[in-house]
């Protein structure tokens, strides 16, 4: 079987570092903290809204990129960015978005019949529900991908910026709104691109849609999948259950925050607990990890695809670099970590604490432990009569944690665990 891939991505947001060739110090910090990927969101020109998610030509970019005192082209700068983070260890991947473009795109006056129209004449913005409330986004225009009159005119115009893409360097690609795209659609883009280049990788966005729908996206030849895990209040049983029927169809990646949610840090009031115990959690839970710019700093502003801008850098007095790059060490080590393993929640004396087990799922017979204190303002006790009760085999366990880890582990088992402290033990054959 093949050993499953390294996904530790640094999730890097254009606007707020402006130019690329700024981009230096920002990939370096990446890089040190243990990442290997580095995803970008889209560098192309938008429309008149200026979002990022506007996209008006899909082989041009955005001046706010854009060195405009350098005498090298465009395409020439991303292609040096590229090559600048590779040499720091990241590979880049970037979003592919190809539900939607700006309204104020040429697009629709070259090809109109490429897009979904109303009865009015008017161009279907697409839309979505966002706490019972219908969210229109005027600024964007819906392709029809499954009723246009050129569907292989359509396919072969995103074919081109895909290829447009990897020729600049990317080695994967976000597929925004991926549910949202007919199954055989992918399944010829994401086969007729691997044909051509085999080391790409494709990256659905599956959030928002049902379980049904992530699966069947899944299915389409996608590599890995971004669960829902953030939203978990480490209680309910619908996340594992979610996992369960996805982890064998597509391995998932799981964020603490993204570029379209609050910011953790805001939303916790600054509770350090609070971030670390989610960043644990979300680098240990599923194959991959992804972590957006300024989380290891504690930011609470909420990025935002139109209006975020370099000045809007914070200055805090947090700073997680060296416990995140202790838990992204811990993941590239474990196998059970960076694969969506069989995962079982454990039963115990303190519902306060969760207690995970992961086993391998490839062709060693790792195994590993997982003790989270869920309540990130009070210490919080657990205890067992033997860890290795919760074990197949009887190899003995190390404790990795990335804090306060001890080099004898006790039987009985017992800790007083700080608010939102995690316990890493590991076991190898």
């Amino acid at each position: 079987m093949k050993e499953p891939g390294k996904m530790i991505i640094y999730n890097l947001f254009p606007p707020l570092v402006g130019a690329l060739s700024n981009w230096g110090k920002h990939l370096a910090r990446a890089s040190e903290m243990g990442f290997n990927w580095l995803f970008v969101n889209p560098l192309q020109l938008p429309g008149k809204s200026g979002s990022l998610y506007a996209i008006a030509d899909y082989f041009d970019f955005n001046p706010l990129f854009i060195d405009q005192k350098s005498e090298k082209k465009p395409n020439e700068q991303v292609k040096e960015m590229i090559q600048a983070a590779e040499k720091s260890g990241l590979q880049v991947m970037v979003d592919l978005v190809i539900n939607h473009c700006a309204a104020d795109s040429k697009l629709l006056k070259s090809h109109p019949q490429w897009f979904a129209w109303e009865e009015k004449g008017q161009v279907v913005h697409p839309s979505a529900d966002q706490d019972g409330k219908k969210v229109i986004w005027q600024d964007l225009a819906k392709f029809d991908h499954q009723n246009t009159e050129d569907k292989e005119g359509l396919y072969q115009f995103f074919f081109k910026a895909v290829k447009f893409l990897a020729d600049l360097g990317f080695k994967g690609l976000r597929c925004d709104a991926a549910y949202q795209i007919p199954k055989n659609w992918w399944e010829r883009l994401i086969g007729e691109t691997k044909r051509r280049y085999p080391d790409i990788l494709f990256f659905a966005e599956t959030l928002g849609c049902s379980l049904d729908q992530t699966r069947e996206t899944a299915a389409a030849g996608f590599d890995y999948i971004f669960n829902s895990s953030k939203w978990w209040n480490l209680e309910s049983p619908w996340l594992m259950e979610h996992y369960a029927r996805t982890r064998e169809t597509a391995p998932s990646i799981a964020f603490p925050e993204s570029h379209d949610t609050v910011r953790l840090c805001e939303e916790f009031d600054g509770n350090i607990a609070g971030l670390k115990q989610r960043y644990l959690f979300a680098a240990l839970f599923s194959a991959g990890v992804m972590m957006p710019i300024g989380f290891e700093f504690g930011f609470r502003q909420k990025l935002h695809v139109v209006k975020t801008r370099p000045a809007d850098w914070e200055k805090t007095d947090i700073d997680l670099t060296s416990f995140i790059t202790k838990v992204n060490k811990i993941k590239a080590e474990g196998t059970f970590f960076h694969e969506d393993a069989a995962t079982r929640i454990m039963n115990h004396n303190n519902p306060r604490v969760l207690f995970i087990w992961k086993g391998a799922t490839s062709r060693t017979k790792d195994e590993s432990l997982v003790i989270l204190n869920k309540d990130i303002e009070n210490y919080q006790h657990f205890e067992v009569q033997n860890l290795h009760y919760y074990l197949r085999s009887k190899t003995p366990l190390a404790d990795v944690s990335p804090e306060y880890s001890n080099s004898t582990l006790s039987t009985p088992f017992s800790r007083d665990l700080l608010p939102g402290q995690g316990i890493v033990l590991v076991t190898s054959e």
